[in-house]
């Protein structure tokens, strides 16, 4: 039987207007190799609309979808950032797949958009990070204004969230514990004002490669317009 820690719902102190998601939880880079490759294409310089994307200034959408192949940029002499960018510059990409994945590269994680759906309205950008050890696929949630929050992110902030009483229980039996990478797509529910929440689990260990010890339930808040309003910790619950 899963024992539940029981918690009232609280609003993390997440701020609601993030114009572009941070860096996803464990994203260790992979290891390049010093010797070149003849298909690798040469590092091209990034131009100001990429320039200003790595700032944050970016907006998703179903146009910021790039499917190549990034084989060759595991054994280029350069950096996999610079050979990724010019990789899919060669091979047309979007102005909007550029800019996605010149965000990516600025947060240390170089990947682009994969995929695109939408669920009642609010966009579902599927991430692939190609040159990590682990964990290669991401998510984005896309709010109405294009703007996007990673499922992955700072999920359980260190601090004042942790210490709320709620969780504590849980995390004085499971001080080491951690949210790791990937959160999965649970449910979603309708909220008041024809609002919407969509609800992930997140896995709780103290290492990549140990046993769940929990699972962190959080719900990601949609207006009736579809704008993003903010994240919540719905449950704690021990492993049985």
């Amino acid at each position: 039987m899963r024992h539940v820690a029981a918690l009232a719902l609280f609003a993390l102190t997440l701020a609601a207007c993030e114009a572009a998601p941070p860096a996803a939880v464990a994203a260790p880079a992979a290891e390049t190799q010093a010797s070149p490759s003849a298909d690798a294409p040469p590092p091209a310089p990034v131009p100001e609309d990429l320039a200003a994307a790595a700032d944050g200034d970016v907006i998703v959408s179903a146009k910021s979808v790039w499917q190549g192949d990034v084989a060759a940029c595991r054994t280029a002499a350069g950096p996999v950032d610079d050979c990724l960018l010019s990789t899919m510059r060669a091979a047309n990409a979007s102005p909007e797949a550029l800019a996605a994945s010149a965000r990516l590269v600025a947060l240390g994680n170089p990947g682009h958009v994969s995929s695109w759906r939408e669920i009642e309205g609010v966009g579902v950008a599927e991430i692939r990070y190609p040159f990590r050890a682990n964990t290669n696929h991401g998510l984005w949630l896309v709010d109405a204004d294009g703007r996007a929050v990673d499922v992955d992110d700072n999920v359980l902030p260190a601090g004042a969230v942790r210490l709320r009483g709620e969780l504590k229980p849980f995390l004085d039996a499971h001080p080491d514990a951690l949210p790791f990478a990937p959160a999965q797509a649970v449910g979603r529910d309708q909220l008041p004002d024809r609002g919407l929440r969509l609800r992930f689990d997140v896995p709780m260990r103290s290492c990549h490669a140990c046993a769940d010890v929990g699972t962190l339930e959080l719900g990601y808040d949609f207006d009736a317009d579809r704008r993003y309003q903010g994240r919540s910790v719905i449950a704690l619950r021990a492993a049985e």
